[in-house]
């Protein structure tokens, strides 16, 4: 019998929240963390509302005692992991198979930029340094090596699917018994690159954005970093604490429709959510809560929402996008989004979907709008649907 993965710690890190208790705190208090642009100068510094992380480069360098050099990416994606081995408190951490299987998009772009300032201006100026590690491995190889974590790393870039593949393929590495432990997630921070490409594709909202309202207008960017720490049946049984709930299913899927937008009828994001189900064995009956992929394009929450109701009508589960607090974070979304979802059955949470007004008119369901804690969460399903159809479903189960 295949044995169970169990998510052993938790670590987040976006506009809301610099831990697990600050992003509690948000939620509860309907706080979200869109604003005007600080990080870097841009045409659409007060047009385009983004959720940056609270703190600066130079603080997120005190905090994680990385160098100067480093990229946002890897300041963040290190802030969350290690926020996550720590909540894990594994005895023997550093004596087992352990790997690191980090996602992102963005890599070093940040540093690249600064870079190309000081190049265009005069080709034999600009810091080599800030390019040197630009690539998105690079940020798992920083990050892995300051968690002392050398059995096995890799980098996942599959869009905005990324760490939900990041999970789901740390815990088939357990499954497999090729490792014990695996620190998994993504992170990603806000660029020029990113702001000017998702601004050509005119999917942008001027305004703060409103997943799954019928007047939606699109989405708002976020950064952050999420990881859970995946644990075999043996290494669970050595915790001193229990395990937060177990990754009782996942599935990726590809619609392969269009290079950036979903298909209409949301083939990919149906297949993806009904075969993790079907891993899980689970019945749409079962799943409690929803947490949406809901980025706030029309395309987007149309495709997933058709999706929805061709698997669960006619009985809807609570569900709710939680984008509307932490924008959308890119390839962190999946982990970002799974330690909400991990949260959400440790503490009974339905997350409010923020700004939801009028009901769409192509499904028969609302999204929720009030935060409730104390419900009896079992299951929970978490979609991350991405760029070239690559959508990805992950259900974590009590214990």
């Amino acid at each position: 019998m295949e044995q169970s993965v169990y998510i052993a710690g938790v670590g987040v890190i976006s506009g809301i929240g610099t831990n697990v208790a600050g992003h509690l705190a948000a939620f509860e208090r309907g706080e979200a963390g869109m604003a005007d642009i600080t990080l870097f100068d841009s045409i659409h510094q007060h047009d385009r509302p983004v959720a940056e992380v609270k703190l600066t480069d130079e603080e997120l360098i005190a905090r994680t005692g990385l160098s100067t050099h480093n990229s946002r990416t890897a300041l963040l994606s290190l802030v969350s992991a290690k926020e996550a081995v720590a909540d894990a408190g594994i005895p023997g951490f550093n004596e087992l198979r352990t790997g690191f299987v980090s996602a992102n998009t963005v890599g070093g772009m940040d540093k690249s930029e600064e870079f190309f300032v000081d190049f265009l201006a005069d080709n034999s100026k600009g810091k080599l340094r800030n390019v040197f590690d630009h690539e998105c491995g690079s940020m798992t190889e920083i990050v892995a090596d300051q968690l002392g974590i050398s059995d096995f790393m890799t980098t996942i870039s599959t869009a905005c699917s990324s760490s939900a593949n990041a999970i789901f393929y740390g815990a088939r590495l357990i499954k497999n018994d090729i490792l014990d432990v695996v620190v998994a997630g993504g992170a990603d921070a806000l660029t020029k690159f990113t702001l000017n490409g998702f601004n050509t594709l005119m999917i942008l909202d001027k305004d703060l954005c409103k997943p799954f309202d019928e007047h939606r207008e699109g989405l708002n960017l976020g950064e952050g970093a999420g990881y859970v720490v995946l644990v075999s049946e043996q290494v669970a049984k050595t915790l001193k604490k229990p395990v937060y709930c177990k990754l009782s299913g996942y599935n990726n899927s590809n619609d392969a429709y269009h290079q950036t937008a979903s298909s209409p009828d949301g083939t990919g994001s149906y297949l993806a959510m009904k075969k993790a189900l079907k891993k899980s064995g689970l019945k749409p009956s079962d799943i409690d809560y929803i947490n949406l992929h809901g980025t706030g394009t029309p395309n987007n929450d149309s495709a997933e929402g058709t999706a929805v109701k061709r698997l669960f009508q006619p009985d809807f589960p609570p569900m709710s996008s939680t984008k509307s607090f932490t924008g959308h974070t890119l390839g962190a979304s999946g982990g970002v989004e799974a330690v909400f979802s991990v949260l959400a059955i440790k503490h009974g949470i339905i997350y409010p979907n923020l700004r939801f007004k009028t009901q769409m008119h192509e499904v028969p369901f609302e999204p929720e709008t009030k935060f409730q804690k104390g419900k009896h969460i079992k299951h929970v399903m978490s979609n991350s649907f991405g760029f070239g159809g690559n959508c990805t479903s992950l259900i974590f189960s009590a214990v």
